[in-house]
This record gives C-alpha cells, structure tokens and sequence, in this order.
C-alpha cells in the first residue's frame, strides 16, 4: 500500500485518521448525551453513555496490550525483537487505538439501533484503512483492535443496554 499511494488520497486519509481519534468520538458523544439528556430522552441517554463508555473501555484495553506488546509501527524499521515494554509511540502499532476505539463507539450503536449502526458502519471501516493506508499500523493491529472494540461493545451492551432494560421492564410488571 505505502509503495503505491496517492498524495491526494495520502491527505485524505490523514484527515481521515486524525477525525478518527478518540478526541473526537468523545466530544461528538458527550454532545449527543447532552442533547438526548436535555430533550428527556431515557433511551438515547443510555445509549450515547454505552457508546462513551464501550469506547473507554476499548481504549483502556488497548493501551495496556499497547504497553504489553511493543510491536513497532509499519513505519518504523528496528532489528529489535521483543525487548519488555516501551513507551514511545513508535512502538505501539498493536492493536489500533483509533480503530478500537471507533469501533467500540459505533458498535454500541450497531446493537441497540440496527439501521444508524449499519449505516454509520463504514466509519471504523474508513478509519482502519486509513490508519493501514498512512502506514500506522498493520492489517493484524486493525482487525484485532476491532475484534477488542466488538468485545468491549458486547461487555458494555450486556450491563449498560440489557441489564437496565430488563430491570425497567420487571419494575413496570
């Protein structure tokens, strides 16, 4: 991919990867909760918090395997093999953040409305080929930071969304 890139869609995909991030889907989170919260909307209120915390949940996994693994970027050459962890950015390609944490996000979504979730499907997609695209990370780090995104959705989904439906529903019988 890096060998065979276009400088128009290398931008693209910059922008694509830095709107991709988790500062992002935080602050587009926190204004959905806001309004749902404001306009007294229950449901859409636990949803946009499932999705804020599905996405928490998936960043702290991420860094600690961040930390765990210290598997260097695409972009990065090194003869180093495995040597203890490190810190430096460079050395955290596995698994994506930015994957993950989209993932996470729009995945609650997926499950508690089908169609928004199919139709706001293509973002983490878009995203993890970007980060692949701009040479961040290997398609590895992409497809097991979405698996660990579906996991952290499915955590959070079974005692955010589930949980609190069924205890409302035997409250009102």
């Amino acid at each position: 991919m890096m060998q065979h890139q276009n400088p128009a869609v290398r931008n693209f995909m910059r922008y694509v990867s830095l709107l991709g991030d988790w500062p992002t889907h935080t602050a587009v989170g926190f204004l959905l909760l806001v309004l749902a919260w404001r306009r007294g909307s229950e449901e859409w209120t636990r949803i946009f918090l499932a999705m804020l915390l599905a996405m928490m949940l998936a960043g702290v996994a991420g860094t600690v395997i961040k930390r765990t693994v210290p598997r260097a970027r695409p972009s990065v050459y090194t003869d180093t093999r495995w040597g203890g962890p490190r810190f430096s950015s460079k050395y955290h390609s596995f698994p994506s953040g930015h994957v993950g944490a989209s993932t996470a996000f729009f995945g609650v979504l997926l499950i508690a409305r089908r169609r928004v979730g199919l139709a706001c499907l293509p973002i983490p997609i878009l995203i993890g080929f970007s980060r692949m695209y701009i040479g961040a990370h290997y398609l590895s780090d992409v497809v097991c930071a979405a698996v660990m995104g579906t996991l952290c959705v499915l955590v959070v989904a079974y005692f955010l969304l589930f949980q609190i439906g069924d205890r409302e529903s035997k409250i009102e019988n």
